[in-house]
């Protein structure tokens, strides 16, 4: 099955009544800081809070009776199984769903909230690629229809719509389109629709730097099955690409880039502090890229696709602490006190600047000993205190070793 514009718009008719067309909103703050005219197409404002109710209703709704009658299962870490969920319920089709044991918690009560009972919730692997395999091997045993996330014509074509709906909301000729790629089916849509409507748009997907497989296929120009993977960006933790998205991609997008998960997570908390957004780390995706192509947009007119809005409350510690250590603010150390009176009160008035904060001091005192380390957590007011910190701090000859990524320990505290 060829995916094109008219498959798309095939799709759009499904999903009358059941998807929501999602606004298409001008960013003034985007706009203004990027010297262009910045959209943000917000998926968030989907009833089930991201686009893949799009692809998984469109595959679902074309099943015959008899498939039906089996019955569907997927694989997701979270907003396809929305997706499925949802379309289970609205046609009232048994479905069972398997989804990575590190799924935020939140989409898994999101998931037996839409389902409302036609569901089967099953927790499996680390990954999606181990709750895939799971999937798959219960497929086989129970006949099932198996609803793949990304790699389906229908489900691209599906998630296709939203390019549909950009070139009907924009009538300014559109320059750029960022969007997220996790297996590619989102990424593959668009650009089909848009490709053929206005060739001259560059397409440009985004992956995190922790789980690149989009990216390191097309470095490679085959298909790369990932062995490691940060899971952080569980939207897009994705190790191997569909075949068929991968060569839609190769075919239609311009450039993939990769952001890291920092960066990920300011984007996240600058979207929720200035324009009440919130976003999960795949949503993000977009938004954060933009740093990477700001000179090439200066006067275009540029979309960001804003995939979807699942975000866990309890992760945002976590997103606060990466946000600050990918902008150098937040430093950990592990500093050696000589075991007597007066030692912490020195580094404070001696080492500690006008503008530093001590934000985590573990420390024990040892008995029958002279010396003892604690971990002290500095938060800096911007990156460029960190080296005056440590030129006070060797002034008055502390002993310290300054936590790194390849630490075991940072990994403890990050």
């Amino acid at each position: 099955m060829n995916i094109t514009s008219h498959l798309i718009d095939e799709a759009a008719k499904r999903l009358k009544d059941v998807a929501d067309v999602t606004p298409l909103q001008y960013n003034k703050r985007l706009s203004k800081q990027y010297n262009a005219k910045i959209y943000i197409k917000r998926e968030d404002l989907q009833e089930v809070r991201s686009f893949k109710i799009r692809g998984a209703y469109n595959k679902m709704a074309t099943l015959s009776p008899s498939e039906k009658k089996r019955g569907v299962v997927c694989a997701s870490a979270g907003n396809h199984a929305q997706g499925v969920a949802y379309s289970c319920n609205k046609l009232k089709v048994k479905g069972t769903i398997f989804m990575p044991t590190v799924t935020p918690n939140q989409k898994i009560d999101k998931v037996q909230h839409f389902g409302d009972g036609y569901v089967d919730i099953k927790l499996v692997g680390a990954t999606y690629d181990e709750a895939s395999a799971a999937a798959h091997a219960f497929e086989k045993s129970k006949k099932a229809v198996y609803v793949h996330p990304f790699d389906d014509p229908l489900t691209i074509a599906g998630q296709g719509t939203v390019g549909k709906e950009i070139v009907d909301q924009l009538d300014d000729k559109i320059d750029y389109v960022l969007s997220c790629i996790g297996g590619g089916g989102l990424i593959s849509g668009v650009s089909t629709y848009i490709k053929e409507i206005s060739p001259q748009t560059h397409i440009v997907g985004v992956e995190p730097t922790g789980a690149p497989s989009m990216h390191e296929s097309l470095v490679q120009n085959h298909i790369v099955t990932l062995k490691k993977i940060d899971t952080f960006v569980d939207g897009a933790a994705v190790g191997r690409v569909g075949d068929t998205t991968f060569k839609i991609v190769k075919k239609n997008v311009d450039d993939v880039l990769l952001v890291p998960e920092g960066k990920i997570c300011q984007t996240m908390i600058e979207l929720y502090q200035n324009e009440g957004i919130v976003v999960e780390p795949a949503g993000a995706l977009s938004v954060s890229a933009l740093d990477l192509v700001a000179e090439k947009i200066k006067g275009k007119t540029v979309v960001c696709i804003l995939s979807g809005g699942n975000n866990d409350i309890l992760r945002y510690p976590e997103i606060m602490e990466r946000s600050l250590v990918y902008q150098g603010r937040k430093h950990y150390f592990l500093i050696e006190f000589a075991q007597k009176p007066g030692q912490l009160k020195r580094m404070l008035d001696e080492a500690l600047g006008p503008n530093d904060d001590i934000v985590r001091f573990e420390y024990m005192k040892k008995t029958e000993k002279e010396k003892a380390p604690a971990l002290v957590g500095f938060e800096l007011k911007s990156k460029e205190d960190l080296v005056p910190l440590i030129k006070r701090m060797d002034g008055i000859e502390l002993k310290y070793t300054k936590l790194s990524e390849d630490d075991m320990l940072y990994h403890y505290l990050v």
